[in-house]
């Protein structure tokens, strides 16, 4: 394969000899170093061999020594294939200017590709890589790629890790997303735990603390479930208190509640009536510069429709390159009211309310729910009365004295 490409690139002649003596012409080119292959005997006066392009001549001069004619039967390589250009001026400027492309073209960066992304949109990260350089139609030896990366990586908290390969025409940018620390609950802040909302007590579970309701109790927003202040009581016939301790309320608190939800919606809304007038414009996008080809500098309609699509240019293998081209049509159109179903938008609503109690309630669950609607106005109004039973209880951080245990000798046991 080695020997095949050097005779391509030096040229190769396929001649033919005959003569009264064919062997002694092959006799005297391996005497005077004619580099010769390939030989053929058509018959015993005429065979045929290979040469090289600048052992034409000489072998033409041992062939008259010994009597042959020599013709040629064929040339190959690259002398004899640019040799065709001779006379043809534009076609060498153009394969001058084709391999000058090749080879400096290459050098830039025409695709931008981002791996390893998952929370980051990628449209973020190429953001921010314009801003510090890196974009299509850039020279690539040009860039710095460690001080990009750590400028990107600044401007991007959410991300940990960052790499910029080039590969020809193609950067390749890896990435690794930062793990968020988790938030750590301070274990040592006392306070108490207070009622969200107001309900009905069903279940008290005090981890650490003292409870101040019971279950049945009717509590209101605000009111303080599990205390954080605990009286320490004194020995036995003792009418005198260590004091109190001031804790971490823990525990959970599950109590029935009523919850009242509004949603309205008018019941006309706006449909939208095409007249048939359309404007198209032409959006071409080399290297992220955009040229716009249209007959009006904007669109005239004052309410539109935008349809777009978009070609992308491709190589072989499915790489696509900065170039698009972007045919957008606006479409004109009115405004126009419309009466809505009285019923299907109260199902509509009802739904929706039931969504956002579900998404506030959490873990807890709907008990029952009713529904009341009244047309006001022009607009339904569909109200949500929902018994639930959910924990109400949430911490609240409190003040802490000097010392974990007051001493109190006033207090007395009643």
């Amino acid at each position: 394969m080695l020997k095949r490409t050097v005779n391509f690139l030096r040229g190769t002649v396929r001649l033919e000899a005959e003569g009264p003596f064919p062997e002694r012409f092959l006799n005297l080119c391996a005497q005077n170093q004619v580099l010769f292959w390939g030989v053929e005997w058509l018959d015993q006066t005429r065979l045929r061999l290979n040469v090289t392009r600048r052992s034409r001549a000489l072998a033409g001069q041992l062939a008259e020594r010994v009597g042959c004619t020599l013709t040629p039967a064929g040339e190959s390589g690259v002398p004899y294939f640019l040799s065709r250009f001779r006379k043809r001026y534009a076609l060498l400027v153009g394969l001058a200017l084709s391999l000058t492309a090749v080879c400096v073209l290459s050098r830039f960066v025409l695709t931008i590709d981002v791996e390893g992304n998952q929370k980051v949109p990628t449209a973020q990260i190429l953001t921010e890589l314009r801003r510090q350089g890196l974009r299509p139609g850039v020279y690539g030896p040009s860039l710095d790629q460690g001080v990009l990366v750590q400028e990107a990586l600044v401007q991007l908290p959410e991300l940990s890790w960052m790499a910029v390969n080039l590969h020809g025409t193609r950067a390749e940018v890896l990435v690794r997303e930062a793990i968020p620390k988790p938030e750590e609950e301070n274990l040592e802040q006392v306070g108490d735990i207070v009622a969200k909302s107001s309900g009905i007590l069903l279940r008290v579970e005090a981890l650490a603390g003292e409870a101040r309701f019971q279950t049945g109790d009717t509590v209101a927003e605000g009111d303080v479930l599990i205390s954080g202040s605990v009286l320490l009581e004194g020995p036995l016939y003792s009418e005198t208190n260590l004091g109190w301790q001031y804790v971490r309320a823990e525990g959970s608190v599950y109590a029935r509640t009523w919850r009242t939800m509004t949603a309205r919606l008018p019941l006309e809304s706006q449909t939208k009536t095409y007249t048939g007038e359309e404007e198209t414009r032409w959006i071409l996008n080399i290297l992220g510069q955009r040229m716009v080809f249209s007959r009006n500098s904007g669109i005239s309609f004052p309410k539109y429709d935008k349809i777009s699509r978009t070609w992308t240019a491709r190589l072989p293998g499915g790489q696509e390159m900065p170039l698009t081209l972007t045919r957008e049509t606006a479409r004109e159109y009115t405004l126009s009211a419309a009466p809505l179903d009285q019923f299907a938008v109260q199902d509509m609503l009802e739904g929706r309310l039931r969504e956002m109690l579900e998404a506030e309630l959490g873990e807890g669950e709907i008990l029952d729910a009713k529904y009341t609607a009244l047309l006001r106005d022009g607009a339904l109004e569909v109200t949500l009365l929902a018994e639930c039973r959910e924990e109400i209880g949430r911490f609240v951080p409190g003040t802490q004295p000097d010392s974990g245990v007051q001493e109190e000798h006033e207090i007395t046991n009643q």
